[in-house]
């Protein structure tokens, strides 16, 4: 068992890497076909096109070049970290099943505990509008961006900070690290121009959802997360 975490656990930069580079990679080159939308996570791309003005041969380029580094890091991390190959189908099933449960799951607290609607539960705003290819990059760039921004960096960062710098305790250092992360999560999707009107029901619903993603990654690694956030939105936005 204690095998199996270090190959598929948080600790394992590896593993994520290379579970979610080629999402990455679909985002990046899709979001050329849904332009002038971007992702509200994705600070460096919006920046490249709206304040750069990049062209597509240079940000193409950009996409290049960060390819280089992915496969230099992975050289890298070789050395102390391995990668099984046969972690994909075991990463894609679990994420499946979180990503179809999550809704469930919220609404149920939502209704039975919090009392809320679940019809204000609803969301993709603009998005929601688009043809199929903007709103299945869109879920792609959602579940590599937000989860690397409010995940990987706002929640890694918080504990760190907390516990640490500051030496608070490491179980109320994690909470805060959630409750932060999930609240600013949800804020971030009320945002103009492409953001929901602002609805107790929307928010609590991104609330709650954040306070999962974030438990997943804290328990099932970064790659998971990531899958289930994708995964999640390409249901909602696709199927739903």
């Amino acid at each position: 068992m204690k095998q199996v975490k270090a190959i598929y656990g948080a600790q394992n930069l590896l593993t994520s890497l290379v579970l979610v580079f080629p999402l990455f990679v679909i985002y990046q080159i899709g979001v050329l076909f849904t332009l002038p939308l971007l992702n509200g996570a994705d600070f460096l791309t919006v920046f490249l096109f709206r304040k750069v003005g990049l062209s597509t041969n240079a940000y193409l380029g950009y996409t290049a070049l960060v390819t280089v580094l992915f496969a230099i890091a992975v050289a890298v991390l070789r050395r102390k970290q391995r990668f099984d190959p046969k972690l994909i189908v075991p990463v894609l099933i679990e994420s499946a099943i979180y990503a179809m449960v999550m809704g469930t799951a919220i609404i149920f607290v939502m209704t039975k505990l919090l009392h809320i609607s679940p019809q204000l539960a609803g969301g993709g705003g603009v998005i929601a509008n688009q043809g199929t290819v903007t709103r299945a990059v869109m879920s792609i760039g959602a579940g590599v961006y937000e989860e690397t921004v409010f995940r990987l960096g706002m929640v890694g960062g918080i504990v760190a900070l907390l516990h640490k710098v500051l030496g608070l305790h490491r179980w109320l250092a994690v909470l805060t690290a959630f409750v932060v992360s999930s609240l600013l999560f949800s804020a971030m999707h009320h945002i103009p121009p492409y953001g929901d009107p602002l609805h107790l029901g929307i928010f609590t619903f991104r609330f709650l959802a954040g306070l999962c993603f974030a438990t997943i990654f804290w328990t099932r690694g970064f790659a998971v997360a990531v899958y289930t956030h994708a995964l999640y939105d390409l249901y909602v936005l696709l199927v739903r």
